[in-house]
């Protein structure tokens, strides 16, 4: 099945649609990259409220609670900065789709099963990547 973006124009499989219950077919008219494209957009112009609002709901870190973590779990942040640096230096390249979803996602985790090979990563989408943390009892936070 497809359907046409009412933003790009763009005729695209179902799968590139997010879902809403409340539509006819169950998923929303703009697709996922314009519905992000938008988001971004939004985020971008209101900067100062939302660094506001993540920050009273917790989700952003003073630089305290940072390398406090880092500290704890320094083979987690040695890994982490050995793959965004081979990354950034082209070494390896992310992957565009979750090796877990198949979903294209622009946001994806490099997903370490052993942090002393830092950068042997599977590259799951964030809801795949909460998910497998649940699933196998450790805490995205490594307790």
């Amino acid at each position: 099945m497809e359907k046409q973006c009412f933003k790009c124009g763009e005729v695209k499989d179902l799968s590139c649609f997010y879902k809403h219950p409340h539509m006819a077919d169950g998923r929303v008219n703009k697709c996922k990259e314009c519905n992000r494209a938008d988001v971004r957009e939004n985020r971008r112009k209101k900067i100062d409220y939302y660094r506001a609002y993540d920050k009273k709901r917790g989700a952003r870190k003073t630089k305290a609670q940072i390398t406090a973590y880092n500290t704890a779990y320094p083979s987690k942040y040695k890994a982490k900065i050995a793959l965004g640096n081979a990354v950034r230096d082209g070494k390896i390249s992310k992957a565009t789709k979750c090796e877990s979803c198949g979903d294209s996602h622009y946001w994806l985790h490099g997903h370490h099963d052993d942090y002393s090979l830092p950068l042997d990563v599977r590259w799951l989408c964030p809801p795949c990547h909460f998910a497998w943390h649940k699933e196998n009892g450790e805490g995205l936070n490594g307790v």
